[in-house]
């Protein structure tokens, strides 16, 4: 059982020192994704540093990335740390 988003993602994506782990029921694309969209800011910009440190690595898909992003914008619209992290991850991987 996974205790944090990012040992979710970790377990359905894998990261660049393991691949994804076999998982069980609770641990399914649905169940990480509806823990994403209530997930707060720190916990979804810590997955996202955790298993992409550089902008260009990582094995989350693309769309995961850009939803995390998306989700951590509208939570913190004004920071501009924020908002430079999500802009680079999208001129990086195009909408």
């Amino acid at each position: 059982m996974h205790t944090t988003l990012t040992e979710h993602a970790r377990r359905l994506y894998g990261d660049e020192y393991r691949p994804a782990t076999d998982c069980a029921e609770e641990h399914n694309e649905r169940a990480f994704l509806n823990e994403l969209t209530f997930a707060d800011l720190d916990a979804i910009l810590s997955m996202l540093h955790e298993l992409s440190p550089q902008v260009v690595d990582g094995n989350l898909h693309v769309w995961v990335r850009n939803l995390a992003y998306q989700l951590a914008v509208f939570q913190r619209p004004d920071d501009p740390a924020v908002l430079r992290e999500a802009a680079d991850s999208l001129y990086m991987f195009g909408p």
